[in-house]
């Protein structure tokens, strides 16, 4: 059976490139967003990315900015180019010329201590904001918990698949562990 995507020769650049990511454990996802990014600029050249100048990587950032790429994308970018031409093509004097935008960051919405006093009020929320903050999980991390995560000798909280599929040890205080024993009789209570 002939698959057109498997099939499909990789140029000798483009494999270097996957191998050097490899190398460093770069995540599938992160590898493809390189890829793509590189990709983007093989497409403005015409040509291989090997034989870009300064004035083209000049000249493709200026594209990107026109067209309205939004700013964040556009340093994803430049973090790919970059790694591309210093440890690929060995040319970080190109890689130097490359441009990171610096984007305003808003302040966030503070909340009012009536608003966090409402958020708080539910055993649920109250464990799952705790979790978040106290063992430093991210919110994907905290709604992929369950029971056999929480390990009560050892005082430990097991993340599995966090940020790049990777498992790892949170630290869990005396404090979190009470409150989460008390969610999980609310929800035994509940049926949940």
């Amino acid at each position: 059976m002939h698959h057109p995507i498997l099939d499909a020769v990789i140029s000798p650049l483009r494999q270097r490139l996957i191998d050097d990511m490899n190398m460093r454990r770069f995540s599938r996802e992160t590898q493809r967003n390189y890829l793509r990014d590189i990709g983007r600029l093989a497409t403005f050249l015409g040509r291989s990315p090997d034989t870009a100048t300064a004035d083209d990587l000049r000249r493709f950032q200026i594209e990107q900015q026109e067209d309205g790429v939004p700013m964040p994308t556009m340093n994803s970018i430049v973090s790919a180019l970059r790694f591309s031409f210093t440890h690929t093509l060995d040319r970080p004097d190109l890689a130097r010329r490359l441009v990171r935008l610096s984007h305003p960051r808003n302040l966030p919405v503070v909340l009012s201590r009536d608003e966090v006093a409402r958020l708080l009020n539910g055993t649920k929320h109250q464990a799952a904001l705790s979790v978040a903050y106290g063992a430093g999980l991210r919110v994907a991390e905290v709604s992929m918990l369950k029971v056999a995560d929480v390990d009560s000798e050892r005082m430990l909280l097991r993340v599995e698949r966090g940020k790049g599929g990777r498992y790892r040890n949170a630290m869990l205080s005396e404090d979190l562990l009470m409150l989460l024993r008390e969610w999980w009789k609310v929800g035994r209570q509940q049926g949940a």
